[in-house]
Protein backbone atom coordinates (compact mmCIF):
# COMPACT_ATOMS: atom_id res chain seq x y z
CA UNK A 1 0.00 0.00 0.00
CA UNK A 2 1.77 3.24 -0.79
CA UNK A 3 2.04 6.23 1.42
CA UNK A 4 0.32 9.27 1.78
CA UNK A 5 2.23 12.18 1.90
CA UNK A 6 0.95 15.92 2.52
CA UNK A 7 2.69 18.28 1.34
CA UNK A 8 2.26 22.25 2.95
CA UNK A 9 4.04 24.58 1.04
CA UNK A 10 2.95 28.05 -0.26
CA UNK A 11 5.92 28.51 -3.18
CA UNK A 12 4.91 27.21 -6.45
CA UNK A 13 8.07 25.58 -7.33
CA UNK A 14 8.89 23.56 -4.73
CA UNK A 15 5.00 22.22 -4.16
CA UNK A 16 5.83 21.00 -7.89
CA UNK A 17 9.01 19.91 -6.74
CA UNK A 18 8.24 17.80 -3.43
CA UNK A 19 5.07 16.81 -5.31
CA UNK A 20 6.86 15.44 -8.73
CA UNK A 21 9.66 13.98 -6.75
CA UNK A 22 7.17 12.14 -4.22
CA UNK A 23 4.53 10.67 -6.78
CA UNK A 24 7.47 9.75 -9.14
CA UNK A 25 8.53 7.23 -5.92
CA UNK A 26 4.96 5.95 -5.83
CA UNK A 27 3.86 8.08 -2.78
CA UNK A 28 0.11 9.51 -2.87
CA UNK A 29 0.56 13.70 -2.34
CA UNK A 30 -1.48 15.75 -1.64
CA UNK A 31 -0.64 19.81 -1.81
CA UNK A 32 -2.11 22.15 0.56
CA UNK A 33 -0.32 25.82 -0.59
CA UNK A 34 -2.47 28.12 1.85
CA UNK A 35 -1.42 26.42 5.70
CA UNK A 36 -4.65 27.62 7.46
CA UNK A 37 -6.05 24.82 5.66
CA UNK A 38 -3.68 22.18 6.72
CA UNK A 39 -4.81 21.15 9.54
CA UNK A 40 -8.72 20.56 8.13
CA UNK A 41 -7.00 18.83 5.35
CA UNK A 42 -4.57 16.25 7.30
CA UNK A 43 -7.84 15.43 9.16
CA UNK A 44 -9.54 14.42 5.66
CA UNK A 45 -6.77 13.10 4.05
CA UNK A 46 -5.13 10.95 6.67
CA UNK A 47 -1.23 11.29 5.78
CA UNK A 48 1.10 8.92 6.62
CA UNK A 49 3.64 12.20 6.62
CA UNK A 50 3.43 15.97 6.45
CA UNK A 51 6.20 17.95 5.03
CA UNK A 52 6.08 21.53 6.83
CA UNK A 53 6.75 24.52 4.95
CA UNK A 54 7.83 26.87 8.38
CA UNK A 55 7.43 30.27 6.60
CA UNK A 56 3.82 29.95 5.04
CA UNK A 57 1.94 33.56 4.80
CA UNK A 58 -0.72 33.79 7.24
CA UNK A 59 0.03 31.44 10.08
CA UNK A 60 3.46 29.65 10.69
CA UNK A 61 4.67 26.23 10.45
CA UNK A 62 5.87 26.23 13.66
CA UNK A 63 2.24 27.03 14.90
CA UNK A 64 0.74 24.28 13.48
CA UNK A 65 3.27 21.71 14.09
CA UNK A 66 2.44 22.76 17.80
CA UNK A 67 -0.93 22.74 16.65
CA UNK A 68 -0.86 19.09 15.55
CA UNK A 69 0.82 18.07 18.87
CA UNK A 70 -2.41 19.00 20.65
CA UNK A 71 -4.55 17.35 18.19
CA UNK A 72 -6.03 13.92 18.91
CA UNK A 73 -6.41 13.21 15.18
CA UNK A 74 -3.39 14.05 14.15
CA UNK A 75 -0.46 14.13 17.07
CA UNK A 76 0.57 10.77 15.53
CA UNK A 77 1.45 12.13 12.63
CA UNK A 78 5.36 12.76 12.17
CA UNK A 79 6.52 16.23 10.65
CA UNK A 80 9.60 16.87 8.15
CA UNK A 81 9.82 20.74 8.92
CA UNK A 82 11.27 22.51 5.44
CA UNK A 83 12.66 26.18 5.79
CA UNK A 84 14.72 28.60 3.72
CA UNK A 85 15.44 30.48 6.87
CA UNK A 86 17.51 28.91 8.97
CA UNK A 87 18.89 30.77 11.79
CA UNK A 88 20.70 29.70 15.01
CA UNK A 89 18.56 27.70 17.12
CA UNK A 90 15.93 27.65 14.54
CA UNK A 91 16.51 23.83 13.99
CA UNK A 92 15.82 23.35 17.86
CA UNK A 93 12.79 24.93 18.08
CA UNK A 94 11.33 23.08 15.42
CA UNK A 95 12.04 20.29 16.94
CA UNK A 96 10.63 20.63 20.38
CA UNK A 97 7.51 21.90 18.69
CA UNK A 98 7.03 18.19 17.34
CA UNK A 99 8.74 17.63 14.22
CA UNK A 100 10.53 14.64 13.13
CA UNK A 101 12.66 15.68 10.86
CA UNK A 102 14.17 19.04 9.92
CA UNK A 103 15.64 20.45 6.07
CA UNK A 104 16.63 23.67 5.39
CA UNK A 105 16.09 24.84 2.26
CA UNK A 106 17.33 24.75 -0.97
CA UNK A 107 16.94 20.89 -0.08
CA UNK A 108 18.45 18.26 -2.51
CA UNK A 109 16.63 15.55 -3.87
CA UNK A 110 18.81 13.27 -2.45
CA UNK A 111 18.85 14.37 1.37
CA UNK A 112 14.87 14.99 0.68
CA UNK A 113 14.25 11.31 -0.34
CA UNK A 114 16.64 10.03 2.56
CA UNK A 115 14.55 12.17 5.34
CA UNK A 116 11.05 11.17 3.81
CA UNK A 117 12.20 7.28 3.62
CA UNK A 118 14.20 7.63 7.18
CA UNK A 119 10.91 9.40 8.98
CA UNK A 120 8.44 6.51 7.19
CA UNK A 121 10.58 3.68 7.65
Amino acid sequence: MPKKVMIVEDNELNLKLFTDLLAAHKFIVEGVKDGRLALEQAKMFAPDLVIMDIQLPHVSGLDLIEAMQKDAALKSIPVLAVTAYAGKGDEDRIMAAGARGYLSKPVSVMKFLEAVNGILG
